[in-house]
């Protein structure tokens, strides 16, 4: 793998070169504190890219007053450890001044996706997402970017973007990667008391009561969201921001549940807010 780069010029040149050799590239955009997800992206694209690009950023504009910015996890060396041993050729990691040395005036909207879920629970959110993914895939141009499902209104949101601006990127949508008792892996599960990480998985469990009660037959939303909210509820410990069905593509409330539909949850399990998702 070859050092760091830092500037954007770096970045975007280095894979300019790989591709007018005639390598393909393959792009994984992260904030760092690298786990098995993370792996399994970097993995996925070695294996259908001649290149792989990791960008490290912790981007302030998605976090909102009072969040985890400040205490967001940060290891660069053991980052760079994770992407040598999964095939990854390049990692760009900018400071906060290269990539925003003023706070930009013109920010990327996320219209809908805004103002539902994740939008409506945390207020800019999907805007600042919207415009840091924007700022990177024009940075690393032509490629395929792989993103979990875990992060699924995200996914939804940035195919979207790629498909309303005409960007020159595939987006590859990567499965969720869980621990054995089902807890979706995260970046903030570190946070997580040995307590609360033993009361961590009944928000996957949850989803699976939904996805339980939709296979049974019910196709009412409200009957699958309950059917997951009331599984939740049993864990005192967690308090919920929402449960709610939605369509993969706009992530909007469906009339009636059908096959892939995503049931996804956020909940906040101490001073750990987590979130999580099934496809029905």
């Amino acid at each position: 793998m070859t050092g760091v780069l830092r500037t954007i010029a770096e970045f975007r040149a280095e894979l300019d070169r790989r591709r007018a050799a005639g390598a393909s590239a393959g792009f994984v955009p992260t904030m760092g504190a690298l786990h098995d997800g993370h792996r399994a992206l970097i993995a996925r694209a070695a294996a259908g890219n001649d290149v792989v690009a990791v960008s490290i950023f912790v981007n302030p504009l998605q976090f909102g007053a009072g969040e985890d910015l400040d205490r967001y996890p940060r290891d660069l060396d053991a980052d760079l450890k994770v992407c040598a041993e999964e095939g990854a050729h390049l990692v760009f990691a900018p400071a906060q001044a290269e990539m925003w040395p003023v706070p930009p005036a013109v920010r990327v909207s996320a219209g809908p996706f805004g103002e539902l879920l994740e939008g409506a629970a945390r207020p800019g959110h999907m805007d600042g997402v919207a415009t840091v993914v924007a700022k990177l895939l024009n940075a690393a141009g032509p490629c395929r970017a792989y993103f979990g499902r875990k992060d699924a209104q995200q996914l939804a949101l940035v195919t979207r973007m790629v498909a309303d601006l005409a960007f020159p990127v595939e987006i590859v949508p990567c499965d969720t990667v869980r621990e054995p008792d089902g807890l979706a892996l995260s970046s903030r599960n570190a946070y997580l008391e040995p307590e609360e990480r033993a009361a961590a998985p009944a928000l996957y469990a949850a989803l699976r009561a939904g996805l339980d009660a939709f296979r049974a037959g019910a196709t009412d939303p409200d009957a699958i969201e309950a059917a997951a909210a009331g599984r939740l509820a049993a864990e005192p410990r967690f308090i919920p921001d929402y449960v709610r069905l939605a369509d993969p593509e706009r992530f909007e409330r469906p009339a009636a549940a059908a096959p892939g539909h995503v049931l996804a949850a956020a909940a906040r399990l101490g001073s750990t807010r987590l979130i999580d998702n099934v496809m029905l």
